[in-house]
């Protein structure tokens, strides 16, 4: 089986080596590894430079945005799993293994939602990330919550879907999962952890500089969910659903709680 992974990398020098040999120091043979880097001036290109005979593609053609650039490391690849691990973050030991062993099933899902870690800047982790079960009227509702560094895929699910939204700048990984569900692909969550999300003060999710750019996606994003606008009467089913959740897996919700107490992993 070619799993085929895009890392999308821009400016993210201190942790690119290591997202990178976290993939290719798993030894699977099946490894189809694409980086797109459309203008990096902070010495990532020096380091892609010398890891270029392992990867099996390296695409530094300027993009319109991240989601654009990760549709252009897409086209290139010839796997029939697809997944994209960001130059910032990592792919845990032994998860391609994993992979490989879910979608050789003869009930393989179109995707499926794997656990992760929360690491901060220095890679320490900071607590389990779950994946819930795929319901998008739970996703419409914020009740729902997915590791994207969990997330694989087949090439045809991709391919109904449309790709990335490239109009997306904040949170094009839950654009695209809202969208491959809508056009009917199948998921299973499961329980292995598959990947790391470094958060730290540079990042989208730690610095909150895209914070209104990110709640007009986010309101799409639930629209296309929901498949209708939402209504101010929706805020009961809001908090019924959230509530649900939290009852459902409240060790995640204990582990949730105890992590705001702590200091900030963006702020490591």
């Amino acid at each position: 089986m070619i799993i085929s992974i895009v890392t999308l990398s821009f400016n993210q020098a201190p942790f690119l080596e290591a997202a990178l040999a976290s993939l290719h120091d798993q030894g699977f043979d099946g490894l189809e590894h694409i980086v797109v880097d459309p203008g990096s001036t902070d010495g990532s290109r020096d380091i892609l430079e010398r890891w270029r005979p392992k990867l099996s593609r390296l695409i530094l053609d300027p993009d319109a945005g991240p989601a654009d650039g990760l549709n252009k490391g897409f086209a290139a690849a010839t796997g029939d799993v697809l997944g994209y691990i960001n130059a910032d973050d990592l792919a845990l030991p032994g998860s391609l293994a994993t992979i490989a062993r879910h979608f050789g099933s003869p009930t393989a899902p179109a995707m499926i939602l794997g656990r992760g870690l929360l690491i901060d800047r220095q890679g320490r982790p900071r607590r389990t990330l779950r994946s819930s079960k795929l319901n998008l009227r739970d996703a419409a509702f914020g009740a729902m919550t997915f590791v994207q560094q969990g997330h694989y895929f087949t090439r045809t699910a991709f391919q109904r879907a449309g790709g990335f939204n490239p109009a997306n700048r904040t949170c094009w990984d839950w654009e695209l999962l809202i969208d491959m569900a809508r056009a009917g692909a199948t998921a299973r969550t499961v329980p292995e952890k598959l990947g790391a999300f470094r958060l730290y003060g540079d990042t989208i999710s730690g610095s909150g500089r895209l914070a209104e750019r990110m709640a007009v996606d986010l309101a799409r994003i639930r629209e296309k969910a929901l498949g209708r606008p939402r209504r101010a009467t929706d805020a009961t089913e809001a908090h019924l659903r959230l509530l649900a959740r939290r009852l459902r897996d409240p060790a995640a919700t204990l582990e949730g709680l105890a992590a705001r107490l702590r200091p900030s992993a963006a702020a490591s």
